[in-house]
């Protein structure tokens, strides 16, 4: 498997402080197929944008809303970056924001019967490279597989039904398929055959049941698959020690974002990333379900290494005694990239 020497050609995050205006955020160093945008300093939901569905269609990870259409979002991906106008989530005047941005870029399109690859027909963007695929399709209410575009199995999925009202959902190897976690809530890890029909994915395809979040008949769906990668991005889990000198985890590359969350209890999705610190110990969280402001609680406190990361506070949320977590997490640096450069800890 090739090692991914620059993970930032595919992952990077980017600071920067709203105009009130129309303006170009630069310095992404992609074109980015998927933008996660999340104002700092304010409430406004968390605005997610995907190349797929295309500009100015935002959803909320917050929340289980429908995508919303407004002209005042993110209005063009760039070659750099993307464009935002003057929307509070996005870009208001006095608003600092963030934004987390992946690299699909291939199109893809599937006929089901045609090719002989799932049972509905989708349609999306893929980075075989990244491991990173977007997926579109129009459910049909039956035990069902649907074409990814990656060629290996995805290690989690996060779905959401964009038509209507209804919540998102999030499959992960750590739990198994049978289970699933809601990405606008707190609960705990539930068990629900429905959801995933109860299968984990392949190479080609992942399945759904007769959930109504994952395969409610005509509405129309996204997901977001993630495929590990050696170097650049993992997809894993952890038990907690509940102290201050918390468990390493070992992702074999230097992060540059993590999200988590509690499964065996409830708890809220925290989000980290190598920008908004800067340096350890990086304690600036968002809470992916929750609109709330940017965070600097030592509850989230956490040393991010050459090769993963470290918990360095005993709140439950992130690191209770006997606490099971999974988390997703890209790279900043490989371990030891292919021209043996080695990453080092902030």
């Amino acid at each position: 498997m090739a090692i991914i020497n620059k993970p930032s050609d595919f992952f990077n995050t980017k600071l920067y402080n709203g105009s009130g205006s129309n303006q170009s955020i630069t310095g992404v160093g992609f074109q980015p197929d998927w933008v996660w945008i999340k104002e700092r300093n304010g409430t406004n939901e968390h605005n997610l944008f995907d190349s797929v569905r295309g500009t100015t269609k935002r959803l909320e990870s917050s929340t289980t809303a429908a995508e919303q259409t407004s002209s005042t979002t993110l209005t063009a991906f760039g070659s750099d970056g993307f464009t935002v106008g003057n929307n509070g989530g996005t870009g208001q005047s006095g608003g600092n924001y963030v934004g987390w941005n992946w690299k699909a870029g291939t199109s893809f399109t599937n006929d089901a019967s045609g090719t002989g690859i799932g049972t509905i027909d989708s349609s999306g963007s893929v980075n075989q490279d990244a491991g990173f695929s977007i997926v579109k399709w129009v459910a049909n209410g039956s035990n069902a597989t649907i074409k990814h575009g990656l060629s290996t199995a995805p290690s989690m999925i996060i779905l959401k039904t964009t038509s209507v009202q209804k919540n998102w959902v999030v499959g992960h190897d750590a739990i198994g398929w049978g289970k699933n976690l809601w990405l606008n809530g707190t609960d705990a890890v539930n068990t629900g055959s429905t959801y995933w029909n109860n299968t984990a994915p392949t190479s080609s395809v992942f399945s759904v049941g007769t959930a109504g979040d994952t395969n409610d008949s005509g509405e129309t769906i996204i997901a977001y698959c993630f495929a590990e990668k050696q170097s650049y991005s993992k997809f894993g889990f952890y038990i907690g020690n509940g102290n201050a000198d918390g468990p390493f985890i070992y992702t074999g590359f230097k992060p540059s974002f993590i999200m988590g969350k509690r499964t065996d209890g409830t708890g809220p999705w925290w989000m980290l990333d190598n920008k908004r610190d800067g340096y350890n110990v990086t304690n600036r969280y968002l809470l992916a379900n929750d609109s709330r402001t940017e965070g600097t609680d030592a509850e989230y406190n956490t040393d991010i290494l050459s090769n993963g990361f470290k918990a360095r506070y005993n709140n439950g949320n992130f690191n209770a005694s006997g606490g099971s977590y999974i988390y997703m997490a890209f790279a900043e640096n490989p371990f030891v990239a292919g021209n043996f450069n080695v990453a080092t800890a902030r």
